[in-house]
């Protein structure tokens, strides 16, 4: 049934459209809690935090200054309203910022109408990992809608990245490391780069062992731990899937060829 106004100002099938929405009140109810429950500036600051890193109470409290009581407070609310999630390792529980919906919308709306995005110089003290040189490389045009810190950020992670082809480093240890959340460094990558982290990093450990396999006389199996791999028969079907060719016979086609 079509909602008549008193006016006729706008179409009457858009007004019984959102008319429906409206007498839902159980959904405005719990954005109006959402939102409510991040009036506070104090708890702001940590749900943000949490965005970007995973921190036990201490540790939280060292970087908002505030007391463990007044932080474990805030923890509480954020965690009854599932913006937070925690673990336990041992005596010690550590929180982080949960990985669904409301949680990933909030944590966009803080940076957008804050226009802030997760720190750059001062972050490196609290990560832990050298300034790596910015590398110059190609940016395709969907990075132009992140900030420029964020995508200088991504450039770091490529440059760590670059330097450690022969780690196995996971997306959430970058994420921690670079206080990024794992779905923003994800989506910033691929804006970047123009393709997955995984996929990227893989075109440079095999690029990287094709050098080896025509520079150095490194074993198979060395040169598979060189990029990473711990199973030199992984390594060896990945290296033919991307160069149609055994690693074996492209040294010998290569050197001979």
């Amino acid at each position: 049934m079509n909602q008549e106004l008193p006016h006729h100002h706008t179409h009457e099938q858009n007004a019984s459209i959102l008319k429906e929405q409206l007498d839902k009140a159980a959904n405005f109810r719990s954005a109006s809690e959402l939102l409510k429950l991040l009036s506070d500036t104090s708890r702001l600051r940590i749900f943000w935090l949490l965005c970007h890193c995973e921190e036990c109470v201490t540790d939280i409290s060292s970087l908002v200054e505030m007391s463990s009581p007044a932080v474990s407070h805030h923890l509480r609310q954020l965690k009854e309203s599932g913006l937070v999630i925690s673990r336990r390792v041992g005596k010690e529980v550590y929180y982080r910022s949960n990985d669904n919906e409301s949680a990933k919308l909030l944590h966009r709306m803080i940076e957008s109408a804050m226009a802030i995005t997760c720190p750059e110089a001062d972050s490196e003290e609290l990560r832990g990992i050298p300034n790596l040189p910015n590398l110059d490389s190609y940016s395709g045009h969907e990075s132009e809608k992140y900030s420029q810190a964020q995508v200088e950020i991504i450039h770091r992670v490529h440059d760590f990245l670059i330097q450690n082809l022969d780690k196995r480093i996971t997306i959430d240890e970058l994420a921690r490391s670079y206080l990024l959340n794992p779905t923003t460094l994800k989506e910033v990558f691929k804006a970047v780069y123009g393709c997955s982290i995984a996929s990227h990093i893989k075109a440079h450990k095999m690029e990287h062992a094709a050098k080896l396999l025509l520079e150095t006389e490194e074993s198979i199996s060395a040169i598979a731990s060189a990029v990473g791999f711990e199973s030199q028969s992984k390594f060896t079907a990945e290296f033919k899937k991307t160069y149609d060719m055994l690693p074996t016979a492209y040294r010998k086609a290569k050197r001979h060829g």
